[in-house]
């Protein structure tokens, strides 16, 4: 490649991988999005290392595991110093570093003091006020957030959060902002700006743009017309258990959604805050069309490494639960688009994770760092359609409340740690988890195995919080060797 490509990255935050057209949803406008995937490549198959925010974050920028890189697999862990990180590796490597919007695992500053930005040279944050107290005990923004302060500057100051519903709220609204004036339009023009000043310098320096979506996380408000564009009695109900007799999973998320006042909700309620969702990711979809149709005006389009992800999805009521953190399709399975220059475009079933990230980039500049990832180099799929692995691993949560997950090209295993039995899923005939194998009898030895792949690939990665002092697998007492269900339900009761 003679001439170095610029590199766009397109962050949403809590988008479910099935939620795109091209994906195969019936019901979703995602027209730029499926523009795009016509141009790259697809993976049907990617998956978050953690399907947390900040740790899936940290996963992107550093091509590891969150245990590795913040330290914990939970929100509120720091990158830590002396790791690889994507922008500040790229930003020596002579490329103009911008970012836009969230990020997520910035330790903010106080007012007036610098801001770690781990190699963004310049940076306007949209952080959904996620502010330490201390640094903004009115709970202003001023100062901080960039994405606040210009709504200040606008007339619009509070109005954000005006409709009453905070970040973790289940109610579906609509914003009372203009849609200008949305914070994932405000992202897009702040990366356009970003670009049109690249451009006024005439640099002959390569950019890395980073354009961090803060929707379609919750709240679910999209703005006017957004917020009734999608019929709610034309959205999918929720998944549920195949005998739909209301089996409990994993009793940790189920108190997760009981605190957030799930059972309140009928199934009504439910389509209508899909409604709202999928309206967040139409509006989404249309900024991210401002972003390439700038790039292809200017053209910029066909040199520059575009990549569309998430940080993890969201259960949107799948099972009784809601939002992040388990390992069901909903919330750990994560879209994920690239298209660069000298690829084949298309669709693949090969396994992909959220840190395979930095290591393909670096691979598809042609360039080489001195780390040690644990995320691949998916160039390989991404130009010849080869696989580059047998199985991936995600996890979510600390000690005692952890949660593992081991995919192969066929099954899932999941493991979780206290309140729950193991699981197990044919992904090729039980596409939506209905169905637990591993409450059977019939998939001992591959039970056995897989959970070999879990305890060796933990031992090897220095994560030794799932063992005993013994050295033995830390197993739930509603483990299924102490309790044997029908294979038919999903085997999972309150004791």
């Amino acid at each position: 490649m003679n001439e170095k490509p610029n590199i766009l990255f397109l962050i949403a935050d809590q988008f479910r991988a099935d939620c795109l057209s091209c994906a195969g949803n019936p019901v979703i406008k995602t027209p730029n999005l499926d523009h795009l995937a016509a141009d790259g490549v697809r993976f049907d198959c990617a998956y978050s290392p953690d399907p947390i925010c900040v740790p899936a974050r940290a996963s992107m920028i550093t091509g590891l595991y969150p245990h590795k890189c913040t330290g914990i697999k939970n929100n509120g862990g720091a990158i830590k110093n002396g790791i690889f990180k994507l922008p500040e590796f790229f930003r020596v490597q002579g490329y103009e570093t911008y970012a836009s919007g969230k990020l997520h695992y910035v330790p903010y500053s106080a007012p007036g003091t610098p801001r770690l930005l781990h190699g963004f040279a310049k940076a306007s944050l949209a952080e959904s006020g996620r502010i330490l107290k201390e640094y903004d005990p009115q709970n202003t923004g001023r100062g901080i957030e960039d994405y606040a302060d210009f709504l200040s500057d606008q007339g619009w100051h509070g109005f954000t959060r005006a409709h009453g519903a905070g970040n973790n709220d289940m109610t579906p609204v609509s914003s009372p902002l203009p849609a200008e004036f949305n914070v994932d339009a405000w992202v897009a023009n702040r990366g356009i700006e970003y670009l049109e000043e690249h451009l006024s310098r005439k640099s002959a320096k390569p950019f890395l743009l980073n354009c961090g979506f803060p929707k379609p996380h919750s709240p679910y408000d999209p703005p006017p017309p957004w917020d009734h564009m999608y019929d709610p009695r034309q959205m999918p109900l929720p998944f549920s258990s195949a005998d739909g007799d209301g089996a409990v999973r994993n009793l940790v998320a189920e108190k997760s959604s009981a605190a957030h006042g799930l059972y309140r909700f009928s199934s009504q309620a439910i389509q209508n805050i899909r409604a709202h969702y999928y309206g967040l990711i139409s509006f989404q979809d249309a900024q991210i069309g401002r972003i390439i149709t700038f790039l292809k005006n200017k053209g910029l389009y066909d040199n520059t490494i575009i990549v569309f992800t998430a940080d993890h999805g969201d259960m949107l009521g799948d099972f009784n639960y809601v939002f992040k953190s388990t390992m069901y399709e909903g919330s750990c399975r994560v879209p994920f688009i690239i298209k660069s220059p000298g690829i084949t475009a298309g669709v693949t079933k090969a396994l992909a994770g959220l840190q395979d990230l930095s290591p393909t980039i670096l691979s598809l500049c042609g360039l080489k760092a001195h780390a040690d990832f644990d995320g691949m180099d998916l160039s390989p799929v991404l130009i010849n359609k080869q696989t580059v692995r047998d199985y991936l691993i995600s996890y979510s949560l600390d000690d005692p409340q952890q949660t593992y997950m081991v995919r192969n090209s066929r099954f899932k295993f999941i493991y979780n740690q206290v309140m729950a039995i193991e699981e197990l899923y044919d992904m090729q005939k039980d596409m939506h988890e209905e169905c637990n194998l591993a409450s059977g009898k019939n998939h001992e030895q591959m039970l056995k195995e897989i959970r070999n792949t879990m305890c060796r690939w933990a031992r090897a990665n220095g994560d030794f919080s799932l063992f005993n002092s013994d050295n033995s697998l830390k197993v739930s007492h509603l483990d299924r060797n102490t309790f044997q269900f029908n294979e038919k339900n999903m085997g999972w009761r309150h004791y």
